[in-house]
């Protein structure tokens, strides 16, 4: 199989216009292009990529149907962008306030261990991932340390709702939510499934 079918073109189609929707959402906070536009463009682009390859996790035949690509496939180019826009996310800010301790988990508080938790989960992202790439070599555990990417979509939307200049928008606070609840279900969904 190797053509994309009419639903898969409706999914795809859904995808991009929530997408769409993010960035209005987006640009209605500020267009200016500085840093922190940035900082905040990769900040949700990352997220929200995270999220649609967490997403798909359950419905590996039917992406395979719909898409007519493995669902590999499919999964990692969501997953590769989501790395990629979720990593440009602090570096941007790094180089913009001039400080590589915005790496480094906060751990001097409760509010700063959750408001920063950008930090904690850049890490899970790299343990996941590379959990991922090395499954082969630890088949039992692999599933469980990918799975951190759950966490990592928890630590991301309280950093955004504790700090995040977006979240101020009522619309990407509904979208954002509603995409973490939703992966959450489809990683439920699955272990039932």
């Amino acid at each position: 199989m190797s053509d994309i079918t009419r639903k898969g073109y409706y999914a795809l189609g859904a995808i991009i216009a929530l997408y769409i929707v993010i960035l209005v959402l987006f640009l209605m906070v500020s267009i200016s292009l500085d840093y922190n536009f940035f900082v905040r463009f990769f900040a949700l682009t990352g997220f929200y990529m995270l999220a649609i390859a967490a997403l798909l996790t359950p419905f590996m035949r039917q992406v395979y149907q719909e898409f007519g690509k493995s669902f590999q496939d499919v999964h990692h180019i969501f997953a590769a962008i989501g790395l990629a826009t979720a990593t440009l996310h602090p570096i941007i800010f790094a180089i913009e306030v001039s400080d590589i301790t915005v790496f480094i988990p906060d751990l001097s508080s409760w509010y700063a261990f959750w408001s920063l938790g950008g930090r904690q989960a850049l890490i899970l992202i790299y343990i996941a991932t590379i959990a991922a790439f090395i499954r082969g070599k630890i088949p039992k555990y692999w599933k469980s340390i990918h799975a951190l990417m759950y966490l990592v979509l928890l630590f991301a939307l309280v950093h955004g709702y504790l700090i995040g200049t977006d979240f101020e928008n009522i619309g990407i606070q509904i979208i954002f939510t509603a995409l973490f609840l939703a992966s959450l279900g489809a990683l439920i969904y699955k272990r039932i499934k």
